[in-house]
């Protein structure tokens, strides 16, 4: 059984449909993806910068106590210096 021409040009105009339904489709599944995909990325944004502001209120902290450490430093060497008190009795 031999085809048309005008059956073969149907037949092609229908492949050429279904084709380009499966590519659209497909598409539209990379752009979900891709938009889960960069909201996961948003969210690891968002948590990567709390952490580093964590970070540096703590190293802020750290500095801090190291100020106060070096400050009683020298009273602390005073005392140490002075002779022991003699036991009462």
């Amino acid at each position: 059984m031999f085809l048309t021409k005008q059956q073969i040009n149907a037949a092609r105009a229908v492949t050429v449909a279904i084709v380009a339904t499966v590519s659209l489709g497909a598409c539209a599944t990379y752009k979900d993806e891709f938009a889960s995909i960069n909201s996961r990325l948003d969210q690891l944004d968002v948590k990567v910068q709390g952490a580093a502001q964590s970070a540096e209120s703590a190293n802020q902290s750290a500095q801090q106590a190291n100020q106060r450490l070096d400050q009683i430093e020298g009273r602390v060497q005073q005392l140490e210096r002075v002779p022991g008190r003699k036991p009462r009795g």
